[in-house]
């Protein structure tokens, strides 16, 4: 995995808008990796603390072995807390809060690669903006993940070639593996799994294996 002295990735998942599926993309990314080996920590500074309360959930759900470190913190704490993870990690997942507050933007300095989820929802697409920005501000390259995409609608067809339009290689970038608009995910985080554990032979379990793979593979 790791060599001596190197430092772990740091993905933080980040976006304006509430209810964009943040936590539930850092959730299940998190176990994603685990599964793959990858020795992984999440840190929780969303102030609704949404990762953490899915984190107890599952420490029971799992006999307190969830398979991974988490942490939630605030503030000022949260660069040192992610720069000590990283050092004893593969992997640092952080779950930012919405950009008002200064932790969003040390949540991205402190970031390999800023992940924002996008619905394809007009709403979804003007609140990336600045998200885009503060990854620009701060110099960091920005993954762009098409989130509860609806099967074969019109409307979503239009407004995924408008978040192509806001791609601007290399810094802002689109996933080619898209998330689905499945009740999979929500509802296996209700019992403290992620779909590549409660339902693994379906279609939402393969797309967020192929989106963890691809985000380890741009990085």
């Amino acid at each position: 995995m790791m060599g001596a002295g190197m430092t772990g990735k740091v993905f933080t998942v980040a976006q304006q808008k509430g209810g964009a599926g943040k936590t539930t993309l850092a959730a299940h990314l998190a176990i994603a990796w685990a599964q793959l080996g990858y020795k992984v920590a999440t840190v929780d500074i969303d102030p609704q603390g949404s990762l953490t309360r899915w984190h107890a959930v599952r420490a029971e759900a799992t006999g307190g072995q969830p398979g991974f470190t988490h942490v939630q913190i605030t503030g000022w704490r949260t660069q040192a807390e992610v720069e000590k993870l990283a050092r004893s990690h593969d992997i640092v997942v952080v779950d930012s809060p919405p950009h008002a507050q200064t932790e969003a933007r040390i949540a991205v300095r402190a970031a390999t690669l800023v992940i924002a989820p996008v619905q394809p929802s007009p709403m979804d697409l003007w609140a990336v903006h600045p998200t885009i920005d503060l990854a620009g501000q701060e110099k960091r390259r920005l993954l762009l993940v098409l989130n509860r995409v609806p099967p074969r609608a019109r409307i979503a067809d239009e407004l995924i070639a408008k978040v192509h339009e806001l791609v601007a290689p290399p810094t802002v970038e689109l996933a080619i593996a898209q998330v689905g608009n499945r009740t999979a995910y929500a509802g296996t985080l209700m019992t403290g799994l992620s779909v590549t554990e409660a339902a693994r032979k379906t279609q939402a379990a393969a797309e967020m294996q192929a989106l963890a793979e691809e985000i380890l593979g741009r990085v």
